[in-house]
């Protein structure tokens, strides 16, 4: 059974640095391209990183440029999502997604920056 759990989320102040994770299970996990998303309240989901099977970072958001960034570890069935400098705008819940024709997402983390 595939899935996708993600963890890391909190509160931070702007400025501030917060990794999350996401752990895969039940797929062939470096056979796959793997991404990141976020969902704000009231706003749509985006696609704001992603990283290829070999490693390479693909970023979504020109925003985010230079502040996102996916990595991943494929002995640990992991992909992260490094954020620098957040702001009070990248409030949301992000998730990770396998596509592939696997579709599909974990359960969410919440990121909240105020100060």
């Amino acid at each position: 059974q595939v899935q996708l759990v993600e963890s890391g989320g909190g509160l931070v102040q702007p400025g501030e640095s917060l990794r999350l994770s996401c752990a895969a299970s039940g797929f062939s996990f470096r056979d796959y391209e793997m991404y990141w998303y976020r969902q704000a309240p009231e706003k749509e989901r985006e696609r704001v990183a992603g990283i290829s099977r070999f490693g390479d970072v693909l970023n979504f958001v020109n925003s985010e440029k230079g502040r996102f960034a996916a990595s991943r570890d494929n002995d640990q069935n992991t992909v992260y999502l490094q954020m620098n400098n957040l702001k009070v705008e990248d409030t949301a819940v992000y998730y990770c997604y396998v596509g592939g024709g696997l579709s599909r997402w974990g359960q969410g983390t919440q990121v909240t920056v105020s100060s």
